[in-house]
């Protein structure tokens, strides 16, 4: 549970034309945010990472490209995102032997939503099958956990360490650490709020925001970490900028261009999901250099 911590990057999922993933793309990303940026961990297969769009044989390779790549430097949380306990089982079989620190697990996200008796089974049976820590990846909105009853998750279902808190309501997420902050890892995916989320005590985030602009990021948690307020203050304002350009329905294509725009090829998003459109790149283009951020045109910093 100590080791999840800090800035933990959800790695975008780089797509080729004809929608197959890039393992040289991702590999790069990989070295890229290990190598030089400071970053604690790396996540693969969630939200940012379209990991709704892959196949179980798909994102086993994936996690398995990034633990390669990672070699042992940072862990490596993998991304579960299915419909049902046997499917989540499944996916969480498909990665157990390669070496990964958790799994990222989302509540069931189709119409239908399980009552609670059945979440807290839900969870405690992914990890009694797998054998493997389960970090709650609170994000789906018809089946969002109250604190109470991710309370009652943590506590009934052992071997489920942590929360990743989505949704931009910071008193959920107060609530959430009141209750559990002692005994379980609860990370920030508040990617507006990350300044007031690790000032009230977030052990880190596994944010959109964080793939984007690492070295911001990271710079934000230091300066929390080091009381270093005003520094702190200044960084959330640069990230809000960048944030703002980037939310949108086709957020893990916003966040591919923000890579691009930086010099690193992320591919494109996978089919339905729209590009972003000429709009979105300027704007996003425009709060990276406000941010301070170098970017490319025509392969060259500007």
């Amino acid at each position: 549970m100590t080791d999840i911590r800090g800035i933990v990057p959800p790695l975008t999922t780089p797509f080729t034309e004809n929608e197959e993933p890039d393992e040289s793309k991702l590999r790069a990303e990989v070295r890229y945010l290990v190598e030089r940026t400071g970053v604690h961990g790396l996540a693969v297969g969630g939200s940012t990472g379209e990991g709704h769009t892959l196949s179980t044989d798909e994102l086993r390779r994936c996690v398995g490209a990034v633990v390669d790549e990672a070699r042992g430097r940072v862990p490596v949380i993998a991304g579960i995102i299915a419909d049902s306990t046997r499917q989540a089982i499944e996916r969480g079989y498909a990665v157990a032997d390669l070496g990964v620190a958790a799994l990222q697990v989302t509540p069931v996200h189709y119409l239908f939503r399980p009552s609670d008796d059945m979440m807290v089974r839900h969870f405690a049976a992914i990890v009694d099958r797998v054998g493997l820590p389960v970090i709650v990846y609170n994000v789906v909105p018809w089946t969002y956990c109250s604190p109470d009853l991710l309370t009652r998750i943590i506590s009934e279902a052992p071997g489920v360490i942590g929360v990743k808190q989505s949704a931009g309501d910071l008193k959920l997420l107060a609530d959430l650490l009141m209750a559990v902050g002692d005994r379980s890892v609860v990370m920030s995916a508040v990617d507006a709020l990350l300044y007031p989320s690790f000032a009230l005590g977030a052990h880190g985030a596994i944010a959109a925001i964080l793939a984007a602009v690492p070295e911001l990021c990271v710079a934000l948690w230091d300066d929390v970490q080091a009381d270093h307020h005003a520094q702190a203050l200044d960084l959330h304002r640069r990230l809000l900028r960048i944030w703002n350009a980037m939310q949108g329905d086709n957020l893990p294509a916003n966040v591919k261009t923000a890579l691009a725009l930086q010099g690193r090829p992320a591919g494109l998003p996978r089919s339905p999901m729209a590009p972003s459109s000429d709009e979105q790149r300027a704007a996003i283009r425009e709060a990276l250099v406000q941010a301070g951020i170098a970017v490319v045109r025509s392969g060259q910093p500007i």
